[in-house]
């Protein structure tokens, strides 16, 4: 079997979001806006969620942040996370403003009297919380630990989030959702794991710092996919270096990968090589761009193949749900397994969005 079971987890609501449980793994990102400037903000807000996006975080730096958190979570279509470190008082700023959950960082929120307020605050407000250690950011007696090779890294970031799930469970909290998150991807797998044999929160996933386009999307997808392939993680976000949105797009992509969650149309295509005798490319990519833009073939979560040559092309574009399969600047149409026409390359996309939108899915 290729994937494990997915591990069991409570269910936390996150606004309207259910996380955890058999629910559909969420996606989020975090705004890289000035949180002070509600408008940009908001717009930024509202580009994540047009893509698809679940659940959208904001940095609270300072009581200017806070104070535009009421117009920011008034206005936002998803639910909002405030993002806290260092002051345990913007954290009751947040959760007055109304948000929908709360993360705070045990390395660097302060003591323990500090968190017990947040979660007496949180439990009257009814706000869940995410305990989110990220390697950079260790309690010093951990970060002192690791660095004299005493521990793990993967073992040290399980540590303080259990410590810290432990101090909220005193104050009867338990609406709780953990992360750990490094940017190398081996010490975060090692986190992960030891955390979901060892609690039922549902657990945030992700590659911290993983970098631009380039390598974060990598990096993500196989941090990201191996836990998920393990059964491990509830919601997702990937970190990349530039804007947000972009991450939607990709753990979108991951999840759909996986068969974890449908999200519309998926195309597949060939890699060409020298027996390809139609512009693959072409036609996938603007296939592509029409699909993007058609909110009806939208919905349809269905497999889609351009294959080029004769070797792989018939095989995989019959077993898709609608194929097409290049010969000599022409190519079959396949419809369920079935050749249904012949048709030039330069007809392919178009006889292709046809036959998607006759599909019944």
């Amino acid at each position: 079997m290729l994937f494990r079971k997915r591990h069991h987890t409570k269910v936390v609501e996150i606004g309207n979001v259910s996380v955890g449980g058999t629910n559909f793994i969420s996606v989020q990102s975090m705004t890289n806006t000035d949180t002070r400037n509600t408008v940009e903000t908001l717009e930024q807000i509202n580009k994540i969620h047009k893509l698809g996006g679940d659940i959208v975080r904001v940095a609270v730096p300072d009581i200017q942040a806070a104070e535009s958190l009421p117009e920011i979570v008034d206005n936002s279509p998803i639910p909002v996370v405030a993002d806290i470190h260092f002051d345990y008082r913007l954290a009751l700023k947040a959760i007055e403003a109304g948000i929908a959950k709360l993360r705070i960082n045990p390395g660097n929120i302060g003591d323990k009297k500090n968190v017990e307020i947040v979660a007496n605050a949180a439990i009257e407000k009814n706000v869940p919380i995410r305990i989110g250690v990220n390697a950079g950011s260790l309690e010093n007696e951990l970060a002192q630990a690791v660095r004299e090779k005493r521990i793990s890294l993967g073992e040290a970031m399980c540590r303080s989030a259990l410590a810290q799930a432990a101090i909220l469970e005193a104050c009867d909290f338990h609406d709780i959702i953990i992360s750990v998150k490094a940017s190398h991807i081996p010490d975060t797998f090692k986190a992960y794991k030891t955390l979901a044999e060892a609690c039922d929160y549902p657990l945030h996933i992700g590659i911290t710092e993983a970098g631009s386009a380039n390598t974060g999307i990598i990096k993500s997808a196989v941090g990201i996919g191996t836990l998920l392939a393990e059964g491990i993680g509830d919601t997702i976000r990937v970190s990349l270096t530039g804007p947000p949105e972009e991450e939607i797009v990709v753990g979108r992509k991951i999840l759909q990968s996986l068969d974890l969650r449908p999200y519309g149309p998926e195309i597949i295509s060939c890699p060409t090589c020298g027996r390809t005798e139609v512009d693959v490319l072409r036609i996938s990519e603007e296939l592509e761009e029409k699909l993007k833009n058609d909110k009806t073939i939208n919905k349809k979560n269905c497999k889609i193949a351009v294959m080029g040559c004769v070797v792989n092309g018939p095989g995989e574009a019959g077993s898709a749900d609608i194929g097409f399969a290049g010969g000599k600047d022409c190519g079959i149409i396949f419809r369920n397994g079935k050749k249904i026409c012949k048709v030039s390359a330069g007809e392919a996309v178009d006889k292709l969005i046809e036959e998607i939108r006759a599909l019944d899915v």
